[in-house]
């Protein structure tokens, strides 16, 4: 792992992205036991407007808590990704939904696009889980956290009512990162 990771999942409120970030800083901090900061940034609309969510992990001290260039950028909606693909560092990792991101810009990154929240939809039911199936395929693409730390913390901050269905989510983000890797490398 490079000595610091900045990065930024964004889309719309409602997605859940604040959660997820909440959850990856978690993973990395206290189940990897590496440092790790969360920030977040989101409209005064309740849902629909823009969200961002800002996580930097590192194995030493973090002395700036905020993204300057994006190792890492999630992008749920179009309009999220115009914005933030700016701070895409040139050897970044770009993941969109190409269900929701029709305009993929040209960049030096590494461009992986799914069809997250259709997927969401149709295998799991709800939209609801986008955020959780975002993270398993970051997760499975770069091993930015364990996917063990993951797991953990995925679990220990969705409601427990919902358990069940943001483990498969989960599991169906490492599948996901797993074929397209396996793809590849042949």
């Amino acid at each position: 792992m490079k000595e610091r990771i900045e990065i930024c999942l964004s889309g719309a409120g409602g997605q859940g992205l604040i959660l997820a970030g909440i959850i990856l800083a978690e993973a990395a901090g206290i189940y990897d036991g590496k440092e790790a900061v969360q920030t977040q940034s989101y409209g005064p609309e309740a849902r629909g407007g823009a969200s961002r969510s800002e996580v930097v992990i590192s194995n030493d001290s973090i002395d700036y808590p905020k993204v300057i260039k994006s190792d890492i950028l999630l992008a749920l909606t179009q309009t999220a990704c115009d914005k933030y693909v700016k701070k895409l560092s040139k050897d970044g990792i770009l993941v969109v939904d190409s269900s929701m991101v029709k305009e993929i810009p040209s960049v030096p990154a590494k461009i992986y696009q799914f069809p997250i929240t259709k997927i969401a939809q149709e295998k799991l039911g709800t939209k609801l889980v986008t955020n959780i199936i975002s993270l398993g395929i970051i997760t499975g693409l770069t091993k930015v956290v364990s996917m063990e730390a993951l797991k953990k913390a995925v679990y220990n901050r969705v409601p427990s009512k919902a358990k069940e269905v943001n483990e498969k989510a989960l599991l169906l983000g490492f599948d996901i990162a797993k074929d397209m890797k396996l793809k590849e490398e042949s």
